[in-house]
């Protein structure tokens, strides 16, 4: 089983929990269901982004739903942002940044 980590900003923030939150429950249970699926290895429906370190977990609902994410070897997957399909490019962007961060700060493998 993988460990979940949440990303977070210097100040605190948690862009992921942000987004999540401000969806419906039913929306944010279905989502909790597929990063249970991705903690015991099961990534479903996913791909990696194009000149990005980052994978990109696609949910077939709502409105296309993406999350962002990395994993750290076998052990931690980074959970960085999410978006709908109509803000994917401009969230990777800022999940980009928020690895580069992540790494700056944190990460020493």
């Amino acid at each position: 089983m993988k460990e979940i980590i949440l990303y977070e900003t210097e100040n605190g923030k948690c862009p992921y929990t942000e987004w999540v939150e401000n969806l419906s429950l039913d929306y944010q249970l279905r989502i909790q269901k597929r990063v249970n699926k991705l903690k015991d290895g099961l990534k479903g429906d996913w791909k990696k982004l194009k000149n990005s370190e980052l994978c990109e977990l696609r949910l077939d609902f709502g409105k296309g739903y993406r999350i962002y994410y990395k994993e750290l070897g076998n052990i931690i997957i980074l959970l960085l942002s999410g978006s709908d399909k109509k803000d994917q490019v401009k969230t990777i962007k800022q999940a980009n940044k928020y690895y580069e961060d992540f790494k700056k700060r944190n990460y020493k493998g």
